[in-house]
């Protein structure tokens, strides 16, 4: 955890150096005690590290870099593994914690981009098409990485009965094995396109 915190510390403040929050300090700390909760696995600060980190490659591909960064940290600050509406409550805790520090029209955009993350479906807004790309990005992670990944999305459902979860987790990863492309964004489809399907086919066949 140790090792993500200066990054995450970097790119906090570098948004508040943007938006000149109120209260940027009190914000920090309650998103990285959120994204620290025990029930995650997956959905922790390294998942969030890992957006950030691959936004700062692609920031000049983006219109509003600041917006899709604010938007990558609320986007999983709540996280029930049992609740349907965790990206709905997300999007609210990020008005709740910073509508007071920003106009009217960042605030409803994050708000669409965050509750987006539910279902990622096909967008024509071109930052959002970034922003579902990175969220899904792990699919195309090293085969170290991505056994990792597996492991941690089998930890968050330890509630359900394992020979159901294997058979609904099979057929989650089928879907994106089968999605003619998986990804919204040019860049995306030619740097991480490949690997993702690679990676989605070894689970499939194993």
């Amino acid at each position: 955890m140790q090792q993500y915190l200066s990054i995450l510390e970097k790119s906090w403040f570098e948004l508040h150096q943007h938006y000149h929050f109120s209260e940027p300090q009190k914000v920090f700390n309650k998103l990285i005690a959120a994204y620290s909760e025990k029930q995650r696995a997956y959905h922790t600060i390294q998942h969030l590290y890992e957006c950030l980190v691959l936004l700062e490659s692609i920031r000049v591909d983006l219109n509003d870099a600041n917006a899709v960064a604010l938007a990558l940290w609320f986007h999983d600050a709540v996280y029930e593994q049992q609740a349907k509406d965790n990206e709905l409550k997300s999007a609210e805790l990020f008005e709740q914690y910073l509508a007071q520090d920003l106009s009217i029209d960042i605030v409803e955009k994050i708000k669409r981009w965050i509750i987006a993350t539910q279902k990622h479906e096909r967008s024509d807004d071109h930052d959002l098409q970034f922003l579902l790309d990175m969220d899904l990005a792990i699919l195309a992670a090293s085969p170290e990485r991505f056994a990792e990944y597996e492991q941690q999305i089998q930890r968050e459902y330890a509630w359900v009965d394992p020979e159901i979860y294997s058979i609904k987790r099979k057929e989650v990863l089928a879907h994106f094995y089968q999605t003619e492309l998986l990804y919204q964004t040019e860049y995306f489809q030619q740097s991480f396109e490949q690997r993702a399907k690679q990676n989605l086919k070894r689970i499939l066949n194993s």
